[in-house]
């Protein structure tokens, strides 16, 4: 039986923000997921297990199976839409996505993310499970910040308040609905993205010419013009 649920209701689950730290031979990279949580500890004197998801064709988990190891980042409510721009809508298989973003690089060679974030952990991959375009790991944390400070950013905050979008590869990804500048009558669109300009009071032809994509913070000219 086919359920005709709209895939927005989806949007009522709990997701939060988080940057995944990982390494290869050449680099430390990084990328943006919401689908973390703990799913074991059964005492005090255990070591965690968290849950991770990514998807199978992204540059971070042939970076995981390959090394076993990664780390999370948690982004706060205070890391700037740049640093999930950059590292949630680009891939980081020929860019180095962490070069303009304030990050530490663990001896264990991969890195955590500095800007605002509330606090990381390092894990150390125990098991996988391969469920559609998706790699779940299952990993031990083996180590991890002191103390947490700031307000743990969630999905629904990224949307709403930094108007942030999901890469098509991301299980939350929905086509963007165009939003009209009033001004011409017509939509533009972040090619990268797909950020929707929507300023009422400002047309897009009137913003300034180094005006950047407040999301992935590509030119002006990454815009597309829709009717």
């Amino acid at each position: 039986m086919t359920n005709a649920m709209k895939p927005q209701v989806l949007g009522n689950l709990s997701y939060g923000m988080y940057a995944i730290g990982v390494k290869d031979e050449e680099k430390p990279s990084a990328c943006i997921v919401n689908s973390v949580m703990q799913i074991s500890k059964a005492s005090p004197s255990d070591a965690p297990l968290v849950a991770v998801a990514l998807n199978k064709e992204n540059y971070s988990t042939e970076c995981i199976e390959k090394n076993g190891i990664f780390s999370i980042s948690v982004l706060s409510e205070d890391t700037p839409a740049s640093v999930t721009g950059a590292l949630g809508l680009v891939s980081g298989r020929h860019t180095r996505k962490l070069e303009n973003i304030r990050h530490k690089v663990l001896l264990e060679g991969v890195p955590v993310i500095k800007e605002n974030t509330c606090c990381w952990f390092l894990c150390q991959v125990k098991g996988k499970l391969e469920v559609g375009g998706q790699v779940i790991f299952a990993a031990e944390i083996i180590a991890g910040s002191d103390v947490a400070q700031g307000t743990p950013m969630t999905y629904r905050y990224y949307t709403e308040v930094q108007k942030g979008v999901s890469p098509k590869k991301a299980p939350t990804y929905l086509p963007p609905q165009l939003t009209f500048d009033k001004s011409s009558g017509e939509s533009f669109v972040c090619s990268v993205c797909g950020y929707v300009y929507s300023d009422l009071n400002f047309g897009f032809e009137e913003l300034p010419k180094d005006w950047t994509c407040p999301v992935c913070k590509m030119p002006k000219k990454a815009f597309v013009r829709k009717k």
